[in-house]
């Protein structure tokens, strides 16, 4: 059901993916800052997603965006979500924002479908999903079936790893990750 909190079963729908059914190009869209403890929890599941995607490999290291599969996966991190992601969000047929939550959502852990919708905000430089949704259908005639996946951050101190309570919660969401970027039905664990 759009809008509702924890709809991580939802996240394949049955049209995509589907025996016979090209596979969905995939955006995964990590947001936030990996140097402030848990407010990287996108990073560090981007991070371990390119390492199991390519075995061997180094993960995304210093890179901000890896491409796998012939194009049809493709990860994407960056400090916040700005209008330019527009036009690359427009070339694929599902994406995933990732973003760390502070505690204001009823779960710790939670999938939301989102829709196209243009949202005001009192800062300048803060962009949310939907308002980028909006852009890619107004500019682009586009809408990718698209979800936010937010993981509770427990602290945002100046350091490169994740609070324990805020690991554990990431090691459930790589593979919730993990099954939606390979056509599996995600469900919450």
């Amino acid at each position: 059901m759009t809008g509702e909190y924890n709809n991580s079963e939802n996240l394949l729908s049955p049209e995509q993916g589907a025996a016979g059914s090209p596979a969905p190009r995939k955006l995964l869209i990590g947001i936030g800052n990996p140097d402030r403890e848990d407010d990287g929890v996108a990073w560090v599941l981007m991070d371990h997603l390119a390492a199991r995607l390519d075995p061997g490999g180094t993960g995304l290291r210093d890179e901000s965006e890896r491409v796998f599969e012939d194009g049809r996966l493709h990860l994407l991190f960056d400090l916040q979500i700005m209008p330019e992601m527009a036009e690359l969000i427009a070339g694929f047929d599902q994406v995933c924002f990732v973003d760390a939550h502070t505690g204001s959502q009823p779960e710790d852990l939670y999938c939301l479908e989102l829709q196209p919708q243009f949202q005001t905000s009192p800062l300048t430089h803060h962009m949310t999903p939907e308002t980028c949704l909006f852009l890619v259908d107004s500019l682009f005639g586009r809408q990718p079936q698209a979800w936010l996946m937010a993981v509770r951050g427990f602290s945002f101190n100046f350091t490169r790893s994740l609070s324990p309570r805020t690991e554990a919660l990431a090691r459930q969401a790589e593979e919730m990750l993990w099954d939606w970027l390979h056509d599996r039905p995600v469900k919450a664990r």
